[in-house]
């Protein structure tokens, strides 16, 4: 066994020397400066410890203009024998390609002959299939430059009960809506009406909110989507979330019965131009009596 990894050994030294012949110049590799003179020092007393694995890397120029591909290299001891373990990275590549890049690289040493130094192989296939996966991530950065637009939508729910009268039940419509950042507003009485304004998944909470555990007597009567390319709020039709109680029509003798001056609510959504939601909510068509 020794002697096959003193036979590795001298097989990787001379390798090693190839490399810094071809690749002269200052920075081109990295090589630790005690790693030669470490398996030297073994092959001339192979009877004591083994050295360090010879480690070092590789700066490889691809395409134009110059692109630095950094080759790590790390020989196991019975290296030419058994594979070495490399490793390709650039800034210029994002973690994927990277990974794309190192199975070709692996695929590629693996169909080479077994027993030969490959390192140089290695180089010149990095060097060759490198620039397709350059060029991949200009085009999605060339992408996602173009796409700078972000659409949001708005979602807005007209929402109608019977009644709502329960000072508990509008504490809780209150401050659902003031915690998910809706705006729109809360009709009190009978018939009772909310509408919320916002992101879709906070109005969907909203809903999910008050409507627990058994509120019977509520539906959602209709819903809008408008989609921009700028900011939500600028969609918006109210500014807040309002209380709205108008005058009351009518009393039956119960302390809650009575009926919400709809004349008034029709005339505060024109204001806010959802005029035609009254017909939604309510089946007919909304008419303000003269004055």
């Amino acid at each position: 066994m020794a002697v096959a990894i003193k036979e590795c050994l001298e097989l990787q030294l001379l390798e090693v020397e190839m490399l810094l012949s071809m690749f002269p110049q200052k920075g081109e590799i990295n090589l630790d400066g005690d790693a030669v003179p470490g398996v030297q020092r073994y092959l001339r007393n192979p009877d004591g410890a083994l050295p360090p694995q010879l480690e070092y890397s590789i700066a490889i120029d691809v395409g134009e203009p110059k692109v630095k591909v950094e080759l790590q290299v790390l020989l196991p001891h019975t290296y030419p024998r058994v594979a070495p373990r490399l490793f390709a990275r650039s800034d210029a590549l994002h973690r994927q390609q990277q990974l794309q890049l190192n199975t070709g690289l692996a695929s590629h040493i693996s169909s080479l002959e077994s027993g030969e130094v490959c390192v140089y192989e290695a180089v010149q296939w990095v060097k060759d299939n490198t620039l397709p996966y350059l060029e991949d991530r200009k085009s999605s950065s060339d992408s996602a430059a173009k796409e700078v637009v972000v659409k949001q939508t708005l979602h807005r729910m007209w929402i109608y009960s019977h009644h709502i009268y329960r000072q508990e039940l509008r504490k809780k419509i209150f401050d659902s809506a003031k915690k998910l950042k809706l705006t729109g507003f809360c009709l009190t009485g009978k018939p009772g009406v909310i509408c919320v304004e916002g992101l879709r998944e906070n109005c969907e909470e909203f809903w999910r909110v008050i409507r627990y555990p058994n509120w019977k007597h509520i539906s959602c009567k209709h819903v809008e989507n408008i989609e921009t390319e700028g900011g939500i709020d600028d969609l918006r039709l109210f500014g807040a979330f309002e209380d709205l109680q108008f005058q009351a029509h009518g009393d039956y003798g119960l302390r809650n019965d009575y009926h919400m001056d709809l004349g008034q609510f029709l005339e505060f959504l024109k204001q806010h131009q959802s005029g035609h939601i009254f017909q939604i909510l309510f089946g007919v068509e909304g008419k303000l009596s003269d004055k």
